[in-house]
Parts: C-alpha cells; structure tokens; sequence
C-alpha cells in the first residue's frame, strides 16, 4: 500500500504543479486574443530567440503553451480547453497523459510539440498507423505552419532523399515501426551522407501503451540473405498433421506451449528413421517439429494470421485487430504456417539488424506520451521507461452507464443473447458498436445478424480499407458495427441529438480480452464528452481467457445451479474471477517483455559499441588512428595469446609467434632476438611499430584521399560482416539457453557471460582480419564502399543481391606489386 499510496501522492502533487502552471496560461487568453495574426506568429522567432540566448524550455512555457492554443483557435477553430493544457504540460515534462477518449488528445500534443521544436532539435509525434500520422500532419501541421515551423511525415515508401527531408522538420509525424527501421537502416549505411535521422530528441507517443506495452514483445528485424529448408517444414508438416491431442503431444493452454509425448517422440523417430531424436545432430529436425506443432495446433486462423491472395500469412496484430503487413513470425514459425496453409514457402532470411521498441525509445532524450489507458500498466512504464501516468481530468463529467459482466455457460448461449440485445436494440434505433477479440468470432456474429437480417458493417483486419469511414458512421442512428480491437483507435465515434436521446451509443463486448487496457479502451468509445451510453461485456466459461485462467470454481459453480446455454448472470464474485484471470495474464506479458528487454540489453550494450564504431569512421575525416589502434589491439591480443600463463616469452612461444607474424603478415626483417629477453610491453610495441612502418611505406606514393577511402572500405566491411554472423550466433545461444534451467544454472545470467565472451571474441576477429586486410589488400583509385548484405525491413521474400565479381587483370609474379610498395609482386600481396 505503501508504493501505491506514493504513485496516488506522486500524481497529485504533479498535478497540483501543473494546475497553478495551467492558470497562469488562462489568464494570458485574452491577451495573446487581441494580437494580430502577424504578432502572434512573431512570438515564435522572440522564443527562438530567448532559448538561444540561455533559457531552458521550462522558462518559455507560459508563452508558448499560450502562443500554440490561440493559433490552434485561429486556424482549426478549435482552442485548448484547461484539462487539455493540464495534459500538455504533463507531456512536456516526460510523462503519459491519460486522457479519456474524446477528450482531444491530438490537439493537446500540438502544444508541448510546439515548444519542444523551438529548441531546432525535432520533435517526433509517434502514431500507431500511417493513415493517423497523415491526418494528423495535414489536420494539426496547419497550427504549427501558422506559426513558423516546418511539419513533415515519414512515410515506408518514402525514398532515403525524402525522408531525410521529413527528419530536418521541426515536427515529424511517424509510425514507431519506421522510427525503428529508420534507426537500424542508419547505422548500416556506408556513408555518413545516407543517414535520414538527425538524432532522437523528444517524442510524443499517441496510443503509447500500444505502442511501448503491446508491440514490445516483438523486435524490429532486418533481414537479409537467405537460408533454404522449405522441404523440412513441409515433411514436419505433414507428420504432426498425422498427430493426435494427448496421446502424441500435450497442450499448456495458460502459457501456449506444446510438446511431444513419449508416444510422438518414437513416431518421429520411426518417421525420419532416428535412433534418437534428441541427439545433438537431430537439432534441426527438433526445432522444425517444435515450430510445426505450434504452428497447426496453437496458432489459429482468422485469430493470430490471415492468408492473402497476394502476399501469404500475413500476422494479425492480437491487440489492435490489425493486419502487420510486412512483418513476420520469427525463428521459422512464419515459415510452418505457411507450410500448414499450403502456401509457398518463403526463404528464411538472415538477421542484419534488430533492435526492441524498448531500447529504440529509451534512446530519446526526453519521451512522452498520452493515451485513454495506461494507468493499469503504470509499473511497467516507470519500470522500464521511467514516465509516470497522470490522469488527467475530463472536460465534462463522465455519464456512461457500465454494466457488470453477464456470464454464460456456454459460447453459443452467449452469442444468441449478444444478437437479440443488438436486435432489440435496432428497432429502437440505437446505435450498436460490438467488440470482438478476433476476425473469426466478428464473422460469426455477422452471419447470425444476416441470418437475422440486421443490416451492420464489419470491421476487421480483412476489411480494414473503409475503417475511417465506417467508424465515422458508427454512432449514426440504427448503426450496428462489429469491430475486432481495432475499433478504429485514435478515430471519434461522435452521435447526434437524437441518438443522445435514445440513450447514446451502445457496446457490447463478446468477450474479455486477456488485458484490462482492451476493455477499457471499448468502453471508452461510448460516452465522450459528456454524451450518454451504455457498455456491457458478455462472457461465457468457454471463452478462452476462462479457459486458460479462470477459476474453477466459477465453473463448478454454474453447473451446480443448473444453468442452461441461454441462462446468465451478473455476479461481483464471477467478475473478480474474471480481472484475476486478466491479472494474471498481464503479469505474465510484462515479465515477457521484461525478459525480452534484459536479453536486449545485453545485445543493446554491443550494439552500442559497434555503432559508435561504425559512426566514427563515417564521421571522420581520417581514420589512421583508428587503424593504428586497431593494429595495436591485434598484436596486443596475438602476443598474449602466445604468452599463455607465462611472464616472458620463451623461446618456444618466441618461435611459434615469428613464424606467425612472418607468414601473415610479412615480417620478413623480424628475427627471433627481436622477442626474447625483453620486456612483453616492448614486444608488442615493437611488432606494432614495425608493421605500422611497413603499412606506411606501402600507402606512401598514394593519394591520401584514395587511401582514407581504402581505410574506411575495410574497417566497414570487416565490421559489418562479422556484427551480422554474431547477431546471428547470439540469436541460436538465446534460443537455447533456457536448457540451461535444467541444469540449475541461471539462462540470463549464462546468456550474459557467453553473449560477452562471443562479443569480445569477434572485437578480437575485427581487429585481426582488418590488420590483415590492410597489409595484404590491393589499393584501388575506384575502390567502392558497400553494403554486406541490402536490408530488407518489408517481408522475408526478397531475393538476395547477387553479387558479380569484377574481372581484375593477371599481375606477373616478377612485375613490381600494384599496391606501391617497391617491392616485387611475388614478395608482396602475391605472396
């Protein structure tokens, strides 16, 4: 009670801070109405003016909130109301607003967006759609144009040029998944020229607990470069098609797991003729079984995926409704459901890059956000993004009627009563919003109204084209929509007078979703602004929530009354059941996402140190320090490694190492007396000098612009190769690493120390091969930087580069050697 009691203290003192900042702004409102046009849009140049001069953000609030608010009147017709100040002020000091739906979340990030940009360091408004950053970048980018600032909106299909010029905005409009893509595509290029960002400064997050809770299960990948096993998913395929419930594999329903039996175990191995399916070689086979079984007998058709006509399995976001075009299931889960549906099967990609929302967002240096729902996930997000929730007032009082759950004993009982509600309450007139969890259960509600001749309009992922259009007509009179979650987020359902008097906009939900956020955010779309409206939830012990969590008592309970399929009830003690069960599947989502990050973060600090690597060389002119520290680092580490556990060298050590440094790289002139009877410092020093004079004698007659270039090439591509095999090995040490469990041994805690010794391990390769690059490689006048592999952040079905080799012309071996070390080519790189 005691951290409870201090986040309801946090918040209002926070608000109470905000309250007396939010009146000193009202009482400008009459002021800044008298300006001109022309005086008003010069307050944005004298703020300018003043942060440039010294003052902070903070110290210009005033002004500015009260500048934003009058042009927002001007131009859209619309001025910020007192609660909308209050939420734009908790916005610009870093946390979420929580703002119920209608309450004109949109025009309230117009403000502490406007201050943030006269800083000249951008400001990022983050959308969960691209139709939603559109409208808002034409619709709210007029009030930032009135008064001085540039808009801009970063779309997929924008080419590098075009987004470069989004990114030089004061104010960008964008998905997170772009951000994201954006982010890794710039710290693969290989020229400081192809980067679109300008850096992450501050970002205002719309619907932020879909984005930073529903979407952080799932990283960003760029893929690229195939790998081909389509025969396998298919023949696993169709071996666990063969597979019966129970005998052959188990189902966990609470955390959707499966496993073969015993009896499956000798199936498969008398199906691939296997002494031993889990012996080390048979790894594959197991992992390709493993993703089949999940793949036909966990996720669902019409619930977790969709298949189209034109581009496959396409992923079925189970929190917004929403097709994830582009974005595929990972590990070679995508890859079994396509072999499940019988549909081509896509190559499997290597991964270039990756990054999660939690690490992409947490790299801001301010970050905020509004929503209708976050208070329920208030931990996570001072957790993980350190923003508290504040609640933020509405305008109106709130008069919504909210029903408590009815409960039914079985699915088809629900649904019959679902329909003769929304029937019922069509011939009144009223308009109905229906909520499903997924594309299947919002069909069969349609075709129980067609057959009741109920005319509706469905909304779901297979029909999502006409979704602004639909729900702008959702709150008409005699409307009946159905609407899996995406219910048209961050879009109004508005009614009209006569509707409010029938009692305002219905929702009925058919069922609860596995977070208390979803239902909330359904019930927040009846009821805005004051209007009237009614919500209630069906729910039957069928459901799959029930199924996987909810109590058994609740079951036995209703058998022991009797009840009937048509029979229901609304009872406190079935409705905790039912938050008990949602808490407790949020409690095992976040510690998902929370396992998920702490995986992340071990890769975040090498991504980190690869990327700042990768940037010096972009960003600076000359990187012969680098080359020279690299050298350094590699004799450093081929010393030690032949120095063992001993103080000296000896003089088999000494002989092992000469014959090393001769023979790779070209120390003719290096004796043994050169490493005994000194001093191990000494040595190294004396091996990097030597091959350093031996560099710059061979780069001596060239130009320096051309040998900079050669560098960089180098380093870039020796980096890049090898950053993207260790992405890859520390994706199989992940995947398993839970083994270790068995063991008694901590997986993160392992996974930590190997992803380390991995780590450094390729630190050690990068400086080894770019050393041997340098000495052995040709320098070139057209030598050309490129990328390793092209990244594809669409789907996995792009075909890799092909790359042709250039045609090079034969160098004698008495010939004096291209590169411009004097020397003969046979003693040189044609050594």
């Amino acid at each position: 009670m005691s951290l409870f009691s201090k986040i309801i203290n946090h918040e209002q003192r926070e608000l109470k801070k905000f309250k007396k900042i939010a009146d000193q702004i009202d009482i400008l409102e009459p002021e800044y109405a008298k300006y001109s046009d022309k005086k008003l849009q010069s307050k944005t140049l004298e703020l300018q003016k003043a942060i440039a001069s010294g003052k902070t953000v903070d110290d210009v609030l005033i002004e500015a909130f009260a500048t934003a608010r009058e042009a927002a009147f001007r131009v859209i017709g619309e001025k910020p109301y007192y609660v909308q100040l209050l939420g734009g002020i908790a916005i610009h000091f870093g946390n979420i607003a929580e703002m119920k739906t209608g309450e004109g979340k949109t025009l309230t990030c117009v403000l502490p967006a406007y201050l943030n940009a006269l800083t000249g360091k951008g400001v990022h408004i983050i959308t969960v759609n691209e139709y939603l950053a559109n409208r808002d970048a034409e619709w709210m980018g007029n009030i930032f144009r009135f008064l001085g600032l540039t808009v801009g909106v970063n779309l997929k299909d924008m080419n590098d040029q075009e987004k470069r010029e989004q990114y030089a905005c004061d104010i960008m409009y964008s998905t997170n998944n772009e951000i994201g893509f954006d982010y890794l595509r710039d710290n693969m290029v290989v020229r400081k020229e192809e980067r679109v960002s300008r850096g992450l400064n501050f970002a205002i997050v719309d619907e932020v607990d879909s984005v930073l809770i529903d979407e952080a299960r799932t990283p960003l990948i760029i893929s690229g470069g195939q790998m081909s096993s389509a025969d396998l998913y298919k023949k696993t395929d169709v071996f666990v098609k063969k597979l019966h419930e129970n005998t052959d594999y188990t189902i966990d329903e609470q955390t959707r797991s499966i496993s073969l039996t015993d009896e499956g175990i000798s199936k498969a191995e008398k199906t691939f003729n296997l002494s031993n399916l889990y012996d080390l070689e048979n790894t594959a086979l197991v992992h390709h079984l493993s993703q089949a079984l999940r793949a036909n007998f966990i996720f669902k058709l019409d619930v977790d995926y969709v298949v189209t006509p034109d581009e496959g399995i396409v992923i079925v976001d189970k929190f917004t409704g929403r097709l994830m075009k582009g974005r595929a299931f990972s590990e070679g889960l995508h890859q079994a459901i396509e072999a499940k549906e019988n549909v081509t099967i896509q190559a499997e990609t290597k991964t270039l890059a990756t990054i999660t929302f939690q690490n992409l967002f947490r790299m801001y240096n301010k970050l905020s956000g509004m929503t209708g729902t976050a208070k329920t996930e208030e931990e996570e997000f001072r957790d993980i993004y350190n923003m508290y929730v504040i609640t933020i007032p509405t305008n109106k009082p709130i008069i919504r009627e909210d029903y408590g759950d009815l409960i039914f004993a079985t699915e088809q009982g629900k649904y019959r009563a679902i329909v003769n509600e929304i029937i019922e309450r069509n011939q009144k007139g009223q308009p109905v919003l229906v909520g499903t969890v997924s594309i299947e259960s919002s069909e069969l509600i349609s075709r129980m109204l067609k057959n009741a001749k109920v005319k509706h309009e469905v909304l779901n992922a297979k029909n999502h084209a006409r979704e602004a259009e639909i729900i702008k007509n959702a709150g008409r009179k005699n409307s009946v929509t159905i609407a899996t979650n995406m219910a048209g987020r961050g879009t109004d359902i508005k009614i009209d007078d006569e509707v409010r008097d029938m009692g305002g906009l219905v929702v009925i939900g058919t069922e609860r979703h596995e977070s208390r956020r979803i239902d909330n955010q359904l019930r927040g779309r009846s009821g805005r602004q004051g209007d009237p409206g009614f919500t209630q939830f069906c729910i039957s012990i069928e459901d799959e929530l029930m199924v996987r969590f909810g109590s058994e008592r609740v079951q036995s309970l209703l058998k022991s009354v009797g009840f009937d399929e048509d029979q229901s009830i609304r009872n406190k003690f079935f409705s905790k059941s039912v938050e008990s069960a949602q808490k407790r599947v949020e409690g095992n989502n976040f510690d998902m996402r929370k396992n998920l990050l702490q995986y992340d973060d071990v890769m975040g600090q090498q991504r980190e140190t690869i990327y700042a690597k990768r940037n010096r060389i972009l960003d600076e002119a000359s990187v012969r320090d680098l080359v020279v520290e690299t050298i350094d680092n590699y004799i450093y580490a081929l010393v030690m490694d032949h120095l063992g556990d001993e103080k000296s060298m000896s003089e088999i050590s000494a002989k092992e190492l000469l014959e090393n440094i001769n023979h790779n790289l070209m120390l003719i002139n290096f004796s043994i007396n050169d490493l005994l009877n000194d001093d191990i410092d000494n040595i190294i020093k004396k091996i990097t000098n030597f091959i350093i004079k031996e560099y710059e004698a061979k780069i001596k007659n060239i130009p320096q612009d051309v040998v900079s270039e050669f560098e960089k090439a180098i380093l870039l591509r020796v980096i890049d190769t090898l950053w993207m095999e260790h992405i890859n090995t520390m994706e199989q040490l992940e995947e398993g690493i839970q083994l270790r469990s068995y063991a008694q041994e901590n997986p993160l805690q392992a996974y930590m120390i190997e992803g380390y010794q991995l780590f450094d391990k390729m630190l050690d390769q990068i400086d080894r091969d770019v050393t041997m690059y340098l000495i052995h490689a040709e320098i070139r006048q057209n030598i050309e930087r490129k990328q390793v592999e092209k990244p594809v952040a669409t789907n996995h079905s792009e075909e890799a580069v092909k790359r042709v080799p250039k045609k090079t012309t034969k160098i004698g071996r008495n010939e004096p050697c291209p590169c411009g070390s004097n020397k003969k080519y046979k003693q040189c790189c044609g050594k």
